[in-house]
């Protein structure tokens, strides 16, 4: 009976996320009505308060969030991609798959640009998935093109989501965005790969373009480089800055987002209605995502303080089993969460309970210190939510692709395009989990 009440808390968090009642103040409701129901001292609420005005509202790290948004935001309305697609596709002028390889080379500047799905999604799906139809393309192979590709914003850095890892979890943030980047590229070579056996094997989905004379070589690079350059020194300078411990998260932020608008200015694409467009949309972003963290902050409180985390450590204990079938245990549960939750809601409900189990399991010598094995269990749920953006019923990057696509594109065309790459997807944990120096080679050198 020690562990009936975190039981039934976790059990009515559950009921109540299906339910579709909204998950911020779900998991305040819970908190405040348990409480109550554990005799927790009305004075002990107090540390939530604390909590978050403290390490919630007065976080610098959480201060990168609405900088980074906009910056994803304000790049986005630059347009930088508009012609750097059709040149690259030229640089594979006559062979198979090349405008597919163009796409995935696109969908890697604009993760590493934006850090937003749905900008990266709808950029994607709009400029090329009608290319790619009036190229011949397998329905397929197109939709899973720009899907792999388009997810990976979540994942590569300035990504939003590790800015709120490195806050859960306590893990320098410059930390997980050096240790995602060799992850991030691998899963990139593995899209190419897919584009690659297609073009040799089944060269009918993914059709050259055979049409005209191919342009000078010489010239189509150099308008390429013109198109990479501006986006590249941004990247770089916000990435560079944070990763070598030169700037916060927080000041690299700021001068992403004050590159980003001084772009859309030089574009001639910054306009008095798009700014305030790009501010609407970073504050509710952000709203959400706060809404969140504070709901979440006073669940854990009172899940802790009614004995949840010896109940979760008790059950992991009485199983008896290896340190990695924990982990896997774990990655099964995120990977079936991501069926119906988003990753900001799966990010602040797991994390808080498990990274501390995670930590505390002894992988023998595989890892240097506990701050390791942190950083390599962040990778892996990153990883892992990248699924959460493609598998039913609430794969949000479905419903954007589907929003934008010609009416001949049927939302199971979408899911068997989806197939391959949330396949792909976790062969990347499985790889992950098993050469751990996949992720904490680059921190380690940086």
């Amino acid at each position: 009976m020690t562990y009936l009440l975190p039981s039934l808390m976790l059990i009515t968090l559950i009921v109540g996320i299906f339910s579709g009642y909204p998950v911020a103040f779900l998991l305040g409701g819970l908190s405040v009505l348990f409480m109550f129901l554990g005799d927790v001292p009305l004075a002990s609420f107090s540390l939530v308060t604390n909590r978050v005005f403290g390490s919630v509202l007065e976080n610098w790290i959480l201060a990168a969030i609405p900088l980074f948004v906009f910056m994803g935001v304000m790049l986005d309305k630059s347009k930088i991609a508009d012609n750097l697609l059709l040149e690259l596709e030229k640089l594979f002028r006559g062979r198979p798959g090349g405008l597919g390889l163009a796409v995935i080379i696109i969908g890697l500047v604009m993760a590493a640009s934006t850090g937003i799905i749905g900008a990266s999604v709808v950029l994607m799906g709009t400029l090329a998935l009608p290319l790619m139809l009036k190229r011949n393309y397998d329905k397929t192979v197109a939709i899973g093109t720009i899907l792999g590709s388009g997810t990976l914003g979540i994942l590569l850095p300035p990504s939003i989501m590790l800015v709120v890892f490195g806050d859960v979890m306590q893990v320098p943030v410059g930390d997980l965005f050096a240790a995602t980047l060799v992850p991030g590229m691998m899963l990139a070579s593995f899209y190419v790969l897919y584009i690659i056996y297609n073009a040799l094997f089944h060269p009918h989905k993914v059709p050259a373009n055979e049409a005209g004379d191919a342009p000078p070589m010489k010239g189509v690079l150099l308008r390429v480089l013109r198109d990479l350059v501006v986006p590249a020194l941004l990247i770089s300078s916000v990435l560079l800055s944070i990763v070598l411990g030169i700037a916060t998260p927080t000041e690299g932020a700021a001068i992403g987002a004050g590159f980003a608008l001084l772009l859309a200015l030089a574009k001639r694409k910054l306009s008095l209605s798009t700014l305030l467009d790009s501010l609407r949309s970073t504050a509710r972003t952000t709203g959400m995502i706060l809404f969140l963290a504070i709901g979440a902050t006073a669940y854990s409180l009172i899940f802790k303080r009614l004995g949840g985390q010896s109940m979760i450590e008790d059950i992991v204990a009485s199983f008896g089993v290896s340190p990695y079938m924990v982990v896997l245990g774990i990655m099964v549960l995120i990977f079936v969460l991501g069926f119906f939750l988003e990753w900001i809601e799966i990010s602040f409900l797991v994390l808080p309970l498990f990274a501390p189990v995670v930590a505390g399991l002894d992988f023998g010598d595989s890892f240097a210190s506990q701050g390791d094995v942190l950083i390599w269990f962040a990778v892996l749920v990153a990883v892992n939510l990248q699924t959460s953006f493609l598998t039913p019923p609430f794969g949000y990057a479905v419903f954007y692709l589907k929003g934008i696509a010609p009416s001949n594109i049927s939302t199971m065309d979408i899911y068997k395009g989806v197939v391959p790459i949330v396949g792909m997807q976790l062969f990347g944990v499985l790889i992950i989990a098993l050469f751990p120096a996949i992720v904490l080679w680059l921190p380690k050198v940086l």
